[in-house]
């Protein structure tokens, strides 16, 4: 007779910690492929690796071949974020008739935080 009170007190326990603990929501595909999201970010830097503000950040989606751009800030850091990880991308830097040179930002690079410095070392190549 004790042994069958026991887990009946038991029962309610479990089922009162159950209605009362709240319910963990399932992550989306969507919030699953935003948390997969890369972000690229850094600097653009003269030859003498002082920042330089107002110049154009090109980066190049490889599978598409469309092209962002971002105008550094006063600081000469620019970002890119929402960036595809299976995608590959060339980035690279213009300021005035100077520019950088092109860096490739691989798919096989898993790191979600990418940082990359920009440094502006060459003419621009007449149009």
């Amino acid at each position: 007779m004790r042994t069958g009170r026991f887990f009946q007190m038991i029962t309610i326990v479990l089922l009162s910690l159950a209605v009362t603990l709240p319910a963990r929501p399932q992550e989306t595909k969507e919030q699953k492929k935003e948390a997969q999201l890369r972000v690229l970010h850094g600097s653009v830097i003269n030859k003498a690796e002082n920042p330089v503000a107002s110049s154009v950040v090109y980066l190049k989606n490889l599978k598409s071949q469309a092209v962002k751009t971002y105008i550094a800030d006063d600081s000469g850091n620019y970002r890119f974020s929402g960036l595809d990880p299976n995608v590959d991308y060339e980035i690279h830097a213009e300021h005035d008739d100077l520019s950088s040179p092109v860096r490739n930002i691989s798919s096989f690079d898993s790191r979600r935080d990418i940082e990359v410095t920009l440094k502006l070392s060459r003419k621009k190549p007449a149009n």
